[in-house]
């Protein structure tokens, strides 16, 4: 299957929308010949282990922004070794960098919000990462955040990226956080452990906190700007956002 029509791609979303993420997955390594998962959590390396149970081999890519977590690097090399998957790395231009450091210091993020720093850092580097794909799977879910991920089709015409026929996969939007942890620990899917250190979310280091247990988990992701704006562009779709 070639890149489809939006109705199209709205009758499988239809179709698929009540289907495990395994069967999703399945769907995707049929009818899509250059595919790969947008790599980055807990929800991501469930899928990847989907896939591997399924016998097929989708390739990921990771976008590192040069701030993450110690224990993030970890992972992703943990994830390498036990799938034996390829994980492109994909990097932010040092000129952007540091034109931004420069002339705004290390954490302007505090004070203009952090969405030019993640467009810098994750954005730029997706578009790249998407380049020539036909789709890609992310791990999002309705519940991380019901005020931008509520309606979140399973399959979906990327509403930003690529020219209007890139598809994106979401296998785990129905899927709530018991779900993907009831996998894990069934399965024995590796995972990052700064999970145990209460973080639910997990993203640049100065923008990423632990969360209470009455707390969303996106509620520690840039936890000084308001709910409705804790997406970092990967996902602007889900806030109607113009392409970056």
């Amino acid at each position: 299957m070639k890149n489809g029509s939006k109705m199209e791609i709205e009758r499988l979303a239809q179709q698929y929308e009540k289907s495990s993420p395994s069967e999703i997955i399945s769907f995707v390594g049929r009818q899509f010949k250059n595919t790969a998962i947008s790599f980055s959590g807990a929800e991501d390396v469930v899928l990847i282990d989907m896939a591997e149970k399924a016998g097929i081999r989708i390739k990921a890519f990771f976008l590192d922004t040069g701030r993450l977590h110690q224990e993030t690097y970890r992972f992703v090399e943990e994830i390498r070794e036990k799938y034996s998957i390829d994980i492109t790395l994909f990097f932010p231009d040092f000129r952007d960098i540091e034109k931004l450091v420069n002339e705004k210091g290390l954490f302007s993020f505090y004070k203009d919000s952090h969405i030019e720093c993640c467009r810098i850092r994750k954005v730029n580097p997706l578009k790249r990462a998407l380049t020539g794909l036909d789709a890609w799977i992310t791990g999002q879910r309705r519940d991380q955040n019901p005020q931008t991920r509520n309606a979140l089709p399973v399959i979906q015409i990327d509403p930003v990226f690529g020219s209007g026929n890139l598809v994106k996969i979401n296998p785990v939007a129905s899927w709530r956080s018991k779900e993907v942890w009831d996998y894990i620990r069934d399965n024995h899917v590796p995972y990052n452990r700064l999970h145990e250190q209460g973080y639910a979310s997990i993203g640049c280091a100065p923008c990423t906190k632990p969360v209470l247990p009455s707390q969303n988990e996106r509620e520690g992701r840039w936890w000084w700007e308001n709910a409705d704006k804790k997406e970092c562009g990967l996902h602007a779709g889900n806030l109607n956002l113009e392409k970056f």
